[in-house]
This record gives structure tokens, sequence and C-alpha cells, in this order.
């Protein structure tokens, strides 16, 4: 359920960086609506109830990395949007503590950066869009 209701959000930020100027700040108004509006509450009571600190049980489960992943996206555009769910900033921070995670977070990582201009200029070459 949950894994799925991030799909919506997820989608609006993958396609971000490829937006014309124009479209872009509606569109990060747009995630920031989603996001405060719909789906960072559901996520604030699940972990409320859940009582063991994620969102299905006493355990990490694949759900919770999904989350954990769309809202640090989310928090890289808009670092100040978890000011208003405390459930959310706690679970941030033992997400970013799960070793592997805290690794895979390191710079030098696999991880990859947000979409810079180089990127999308190659993308689109690639792509022919």
């Amino acid at each position: 359920m949950y894994v799925e209701g991030i799909r919506d959000l997820m989608d609006l930020l993958i396609k971000h960086p490829f937006l014309p100027p124009a479209e872009k700040d509606s569109n990060t108004k747009l995630i920031q609506t989603k996001a405060v509006d719909r789906f960072f509450p559901v996520y604030e009571q699940a972990l409320a109830q859940s009582g063991g600190g994620y969102l299905v049980g006493g355990q990490l489960s694949k759900a919770d990395v999904q989350v954990f992943e769309v809202v640090l996206m989310v928090e890289e555009k808009l670092p100040s949007i978890l000011s208003s769910f405390p459930q959310l900033q706690a679970f941030q921070s033992r997400m970013r503590n799960v070793p592997a995670i805290q690794k895979f977070l390191q710079p030098g990582s696999q991880r990859k950066p947000q979409p810079d201009d180089n990127y999308v200029k190659t993308v689109r070459e690639v792509l022919r869009f």
C-alpha cells in the first residue's frame, strides 16, 4: 500500500529535471502540495501507530526503504518540508543510521547525485527528446 502510494510523488520528482523551465516552479509546488497534504500525513500516522519505528511493524521493510528514498528526494528539493512531521523526521534519522544506507549516502558511494544540466543534456541526446 505505501509503496504503491509513492509512485505518484516519485513520478513528479523524476520528471522534474526534464521539464521546460517555465513548468518547473509549478511542478515544485505540486510536489510540495502532494507531499504535505496527501502523502506525508499518511506516513506520519502510520509511523505513529506502528510503535516499532517502521511503517510496518518493528522491522525494516521494502516500504521503509522506498518511503525513505522518496522523502529524501523531496527534502533535496524542499529542505524544510519535514518541519511539521516529527515522526517522519525521526524515521529519516533512523533510516540514515542503518549501516548499509549510511554507507550508501556517503560521498563517493554508488548513489547518483541529483541530475545537473549536463546529465539532462546527455539524456535528451541519447533518448532524442
